[in-house]
């Protein structure tokens, strides 16, 4: 019986390993070249595997002379994980804004009830903002207050994206070496290409 072939998703996971594991930048042939040899990728489907995990940010890309070069650090998912959970803070921050506004409406409202021949205009405002509390409830009951374990996950992948900036951070001069010796380009012309300055060796990320 022939062996299975890889799904799309295994083939993602593998090449990524291969980004991650080598932490080195590599144009599309080296890819090619190494996915089958370390991953049992097939060759022809480098290509479109790649642009699918550029696609999802997984993957870095920048063009470099007249060489497109890919990369992709650790870090990145974890960051990614944070901005989205920054992401589902931010739309309950404002759910909960709009939630406030209207009750605070609906309390003016249903205090100015004059009787007048106004009153039917002014009970269907109050009937109209009911119906729109009740669908920001329930809008907002959906985002829940973030599942601890998720909250745990995502704090960890921080944890570990911080980590990893300070590792990547140590081995910023052996990428620089690299693109040199690759490309025979002076280091600070890579430097101002990137709009990364000397500073950069001594970063340092906050607990």
């Amino acid at each position: 019986m022939a062996p299975r072939g890889l799904s799309a998703e295994e083939k993602r996971v593998k090449l990524l390993e291969i980004f991650h594991e080598t932490k080195d930048f590599f144009q599309l042939k080296e890819l090619e070249k190494m996915g089958p040899k370390m991953k049992g990728i097939v060759s022809q489907s480098v290509k479109e595997v790649l642009q699918s995990l550029v696609d999802d940010g997984l993957v870095q890309m920048d063009k470099i002379g007249s060489s497109n070069f890919f990369w992709s650090f650790p870090s990145q998912r974890g960051a990614m994980m944070q901005n989205r959970l920054n992401a589902v803070k931010e739309t309950q921050a404002s759910l909960r804004s709009q939630l406030n506004e209207s009750k605070s409406a609906l309390e003016t409202e249903r205090a100015s009830r004059p009787e007048s021949e106004e009153r039917v205009q002014a009970l269907d405002r109050l009937s109209a903002l009911k119906k729109e509390c009740a669908r920001l409830e329930k809008e907002l009951a959906a985002y829940g207050a973030c599942d601890p374990v998720k909250v745990e996950e995502k704090r960890r992948a921080v944890i570990l994206a911080k980590e990893a900036a300070v590792r990547w951070t140590d081995n910023y001069l052996v990428l620089l070496s690299h693109f040199t010796r690759q490309n025979s380009i002076e280091p600070a012309d890579i430097r101002a290409y990137l709009g990364i300055d000397e500073q950069y060796e001594d970063l340092v990320v906050e607990a």
